[in-house]
Formats: structure tokens, sequence, C-alpha cells
């Protein structure tokens, strides 16, 4: 969306800026009668809290399904509100929105699944101690079992990242090239989407690095770009084994 980001205060003249509280609320007295004074700018990143403390602090009396349904919560309501576009410039895929989608998509597994191995719990915890933090485990720790759900949440995240490319962009003029790389990159995003993430983490991970060289070479990096080319062509030939 396109708003006035710098506003003003009708009741007691403050000057704040929406990009920076996420409210057209009044940071002195509260008013919510405000006027923009800037041009209006595309937007679509929301100042959103992601913190798993409180789930955390249950690990010890609550049961692992329970659990599981408590950050599924946590991070469905980050993930639904983040975005990428702030105050016109495009930001990048971060560590923090792939780690809450991968643990929103591990905690649907867990919260359903009867027989949980070992393994699959301590991963599910791993990523409920780190994922706010942005930690997210390496592609060569994640269970035969879990793949498909980090697959998934990746390519879900690419999908939502190129949505706000394209947003991004639409005041832009995107050379041939740059648009078909990003029509590319949205083309092996929905062929794991298919497979449900049944995919080699490791090319989950490229589908992710893949995204941030592109992002870097449509900011203007030649050489992000053209690696951005190499790899998208090397996924070609990636997501199956």
């Amino acid at each position: 969306m396109k708003i006035r980001g710098e506003r003003e205060c009708k009741e007691c003249g403050t000057r704040w800026s929406y990009y920076e509280t996420g409210s057209v609320g009044c940071p002195a007295c509260g008013s919510l009668r405000s006027v923009g004074i800037d041009d209006r700018t595309e937007h679509t990143d929301l100042q959103v809290e992601f913190d798993l403390t409180p789930v955390r602090n249950g690990i010890d009396d609550v049961p692992t399904d329970d659990l599981a349904e408590r950050a599924r919560e946590v991070c469905r309501d980050y993930v639904r509100r983040r975005g990428f576009v702030n105050a016109g410039d495009l930001r990048d895929l971060d560590d923090t929105y792939l780690a809450a989608s991968e643990l929103l998509h591990v905690a649907d597994v867990v919260a359903r699944d009867i027989r949980l191995e070992e393994r699959e719990e301590l991963y599910f915890l791993s990523l409920l101690r780190d994922a706010d933090d942005g930690e997210r485990p390496p592609h060569e720790e994640v269970p035969a079992t879990i793949r498909g759900p980090r697959g998934l949440a990746y390519a879900n995240a690419v999908s939502e990242y190129r949505r706000d490319v394209r947003t991004w962009a639409a005041d832009r003029s995107l050379t041939t090239a740059e648009r078909g790389a990003l029509e590319t990159l949205g083309e092996h995003a929905k062929r794991i989407r298919m497979l449900d993430g049944d995919v080699d983490p490791r090319v989950a991970e490229r589908l992710v690095e893949t995204t941030r060289d592109l992002a870097n070479g449509l900011r203007g990096d030649e050489l992000a770009f053209a690696q951005a080319q190499d790899r998208l062509d090397d996924l070609e030939f990636s997501h199956v084994e």
C-alpha cells in the first residue's frame, strides 16, 4: 500500500514517522486525527514483535503438542503481518522471517503427530529456542521427516517476498532480464510448493540464497544479479534428487 509516512497531529502538532512507529496514533497525545505531510510511499513492512519467550516458559509444564500449538499461533501472526517494503525501500528476506516461517510449519506437524520421534521433537525445540533471534538449524541437521515443512516454509517465504518485490518494482523500469529472473524465481518456488516442500534441504537453502542475490541485483548490484542468474540455472536441475 502507498501511505504518507510522515504524519502531523491535528490536535497537538507533533510530527512523527509512521514507518518507525507503525501507528497513525500520535505518540504524544494519542489522537488519531493526523495528516500526511509527504508524498505517498510504498510500505508493507509493519512494526511487528516476534517474541517466543511466553511459549518457551511453558516447556517444563506443557506437553509438546500444546507448545507447538502456541508457537504456531505466534508465528502465524508474525508472518501474516510482516512485509518487505519499508518507506519505499526493499528490505532483505531476513533470517527471522525464515525462522518464523519454518517454526510455523514444523509446529503444525508436531501438533498433529501422535508418534513424534525424539529427533523431531529436539529439532522443534531447537527452533523454538532460537527462532525469534533469527537463528535456524543448518540444512544438514534437518530430519528427513521435517524436510517437507522446511522446504515448504522457505518456498512460501520466497513467494511472499517476490510479491513485495513486484510491488516495489511497480514504479521502476526493470529490464527484460530482471523481469525474466523474477518470473523464474517464482516458478522455482511454485515447483517446490507443488512438491509440498519435499526437496533436499540444500535446494531450499539455495532458493533463499538466490532470492537474496536477485534482490541485491534489482537494487543495483550487477555482480549479485549475475550470480542470481547462475543460481537460477542451477536450481533447474536441483528439485529432484
